[in-house]
């Protein structure tokens, strides 16, 4: 099994930056992709980045140019940095994880709670 736990969400104000942290422990397979999803309320949940154990990302177009994905394989964590959050940023953020060859994710965190004032 696999324990993904999150941290870092808060209240920000547009505009601003935060980080959210992923700390990964148990078994832990690789090569894997981890990620972050987000739902908003009465939204579809969305994917909003992806890395490789090897540092290949992808992002959501709605998050490409203020995020930033990184992990530190060493240390099992995942990070999102977000800048110039929106309103619309507004969410719960999922840390994920699946193997390389898996086509979903297997893994979830319980979530942080990110709000974004105007």
């Amino acid at each position: 099994q696999v324990q993904l736990v999150e941290s870092g969400g808060g209240l920000v104000q547009a505009g601003g930056s935060l980080t959210l942290s992923c700390a990964a422990s148990g078994s832990i397979f690789r090569p894997n992709v981890m990620g972050w999803y987000r739902q908003a309320p009465g939204k579809q949940r969305e994917l909003v980045a992806t890395i490789t154990s090897g540092g290949n990302t992808y992002y959501a177009d709605s998050v490409k140019g203020r995020a930033t994905c990184s992990r530190d394989n060493a240390k099992n964590m995942l990070y999102l940095q977000m800048n110039s959050l929106k309103p619309e940023d507004t969410a719960v953020y999922y840390c994920v994880l699946r193997g390389t060859y898996a086509t979903a994710f297997d893994y979830w965190g319980q979530g942080t709670q990110v709000t974004v004032s105007s």
